[in-house]
């Protein structure tokens, strides 16, 4: 009886030129993900806001102002005008004050500083 030596297997050098393109590829995805996320969330908060703003801008109709602030807005009755708005990126909108002019429409709060909107 003779006795062949199995040749099957990978080398420890096949395996590490795996593992550096695994992590290669690790390299350059992550970074786009990153990107990717960030801008999502950004989007999220500014339709976020344009809700708000939308809001907003009917509660100032139905009530003869030109200012308000967001728990004005909010709440789980009808008379309200929509439901409290969930924080995507650590955001609050709590303190927001938002105020109406003659051609746009301003949100402020500490978190995310001043945002206008035109009509």
């Amino acid at each position: 009886m003779t006795r062949h030596k199995s040749k099957r297997g990978f080398t420890l050098v096949e395996i590490m030129i795996v593992v550096v393109i695994i992590g290669l590829l690790a390299a350059m995805a992550i970074p786009t993900f990153v990107a990717v996320r960030q801008n999502s969330r950004s989007k999220t908060v500014l339709n976020n806001l344009r809700q708000i703003s939308s809001s907003a801008q009917q509660y100032m109709l139905e009530n003869a102002v030109t200012q308000c602030v967001y728990t004005d807005l909010i709440g789980t009755s009808t008379d309200n005008l929509m439901h409290n708005v969930s924080p995507v990126a650590g955001e609050d909108y709590t303190g927001m004050t938002i105020m109406l002019s003659a051609t746009q429409l301003s949100i402020s709060a500490n978190t995310f500083g001043t945002v206008t909107f035109a009509q």
